[in-house]
């Protein structure tokens, strides 16, 4: 399968909504043991894998740091370095 599988493909899997897929990923809401073990079970035998990117734009947060430097001979390159 070349297509990345998406909430839509679990959620007709299981046999839910898209709404129930995305509770269950996002431990939201009451859902029952039965919804949450279908939910699971439809994305281990489709192996979906939650785009990380896409939730790190909806939440606006990657939680990364990034260094620039302006050569690798900067002063204070050996600093950062050992720190």
């Amino acid at each position: 399968m070349n297509q990345r599988v998406k909430l839509d493909d679990v959620a007709e899997k299981a046999g839910v909504s898209k709404t129930t897929v995305s509770r269950v990923l996002n431990h939201r809401g009451y859902l029952s043991d039965q919804t949450i073990k279908k939910v699971h079970q439809a994305m281990e035998e489709l192996h979906y894998r939650p785009n990380v990117v896409a939730r790190h734009l909806y939440h606006q947060k990657t939680n990364q740091v990034g260094l620039v430097f302006p050569t690798v001979n900067d002063p204070f390159l050996p600093t950062w370095n050992h720190a």
